[in-house]
């Protein structure tokens, strides 16, 4: 028994770090970012914000208390500022900070009187995105469940896509990537409200790790191995639930690929899932999507189906489109025939209807 292993890593604190979005305004910056969930010892007691006029700071915190908005006033129009979410335990130590924002406040463009005239330029109405994904892969960007942009992260990881001549108003924005091996990330949702004639940056999006096992089932007593990838050079923390909860870590390479062999005499026989976030730098990512194993008296090889979708593929062609969205079309809060149950149950959310759920479902696997 590996029982050093076990004690390195059964108790430490888990968090991540806050997604933050900063939209201008006349003499402010509107702040909103991504609560964080803490655990294993930490307690998320409130958040501090961070401002500075130079990039980096030094930053000037003021606390905000339990919030996940705040509105920076009285602010110079046409000077940059810099911006920082601190998290803050219940004791009030810092225990994670965001990636910085920046935003520069605007005066209002004003409506009538015959200001401005003679065609004075109009600011675009949209998004910058940004942050880490996996070296070189997919990704992918949804606007209220539908795809509106795609684009492929550097050799580092890192990604930007900016999103225009969209209306003003209240949006969700999805993001997810994909691996080298066509494993898709869990799905990171932002709600955002945006202003006409203002651009809204949202920086610090981490995505989680993909991973998979080598094995549905592993004899208690041999080695399982868990995989995926994650930003490049990075520090990947994987999670195994068992009688109590398990934590190990293991380097990425410059690829962001991740390899870790359990040994499974550790933890007890039966069910178990595993999950990973990675951190590089100050910047932690959320936990990804657990895979299941069992631990028992038998080795099962996991089947490689990682290029077809789990779910939403309705007609078993391997992709997820407009053909999987007509066929759920026809079923939409109809019965469904005893043919079609089992699709259902199989590729959709399997409460035997289909509903605004399932076509979410479909948005996140969607293949076009």
């Amino acid at each position: 028994m590996s029982f050093g292993l076990q004690s390195a890593f059964l108790y430490f604190p888990v968090v991540a770090t806050p997604v933050v979005s900063a939209t201008p305004g006349d003499g402010l910056v509107a702040l909103s970012w991504s609560a964080v969930t803490a655990s294993l010892g930490w307690t998320v007691g409130g958040y501090n914000v961070g401002q500075a006029t130079v990039s980096g700071g030094p930053y000037n915190y003021t606390s905000l208390g339990n919030v996940t908005s705040a509105s920076q006033s009285s602010l110079t129009n046409g000077t940059p500022y810099y911006f920082v979410i601190r998290v803050e335990d219940a004791l009030g130590y810092p225990i994670a900070t965001s990636t910085e924002v920046s935003a520069m406040p605007v005066a209002s463009s004003g409506g009538g009187g015959g200001g401005g005239g003679g065609g004075g330029t109009t600011t675009a109405t949209g998004v910058n995105l940004s942050g880490h994904g996996y070296p070189l892969s997919k990704v992918t960007i949804l606007k209220d469940g539908q795809i509106v942009a795609v684009t492929i992260a550097g050799p580092d990881a890192k990604f930007e896509i900016s999103l225009t001549g969209l209306s003003a108003g209240q949006y969700l924005f999805a993001v997810y990537g994909e691996d080298k091996e066509k494993r898709r990330s869990s799905m990171f949702t932002f709600p955002v409200y945006l202003t006409t004639g203002v651009i809204t940056n949202i920086s610090g999006i981490f995505l989680a790790p993909t991973i998979d096992v080598d094995k549905r089932e592993v004899l208690h007593g041999e080695n399982i191995t868990i995989f995926g990838q994650t930003v490049s050079s990075s520090t990947v923390t994987i999670a195994i639930n068992s009688n109590q909860e398990i934590f190990v870590k293991t380097p990425a390479d410059k690829e962001g690929l991740y390899l870790y062999n359990l040994d499974t005499t550790i933890i007890e026989k039966g069910d178990h899932m595993t999950k990973a976030k990675a951190t590089v730098g100050n910047e932690i990512s959320p936990f990804g999507t657990a895979v299941n194993f069992r631990v028992g008296n038998q080795t099962i090889l996991a089947e490689s189906n990682r290029g077809c979708p789990l779910r939403g593929d309705l007609n078993s062609d391997c992709r997820v489109n407009l053909i999987d969205f007509s066929i759920a079309a026809y079923w939409y809060r109809r019965p469904l025939s005893v043919n079609f149950i089992p699709r259902e149950k199989t590729s959709l959310s399997g409460d035997g209807r289909v509903d605004l759920i399932d076509f979410s479902i479909m948005a996140y696997y969607w293949t076009g």
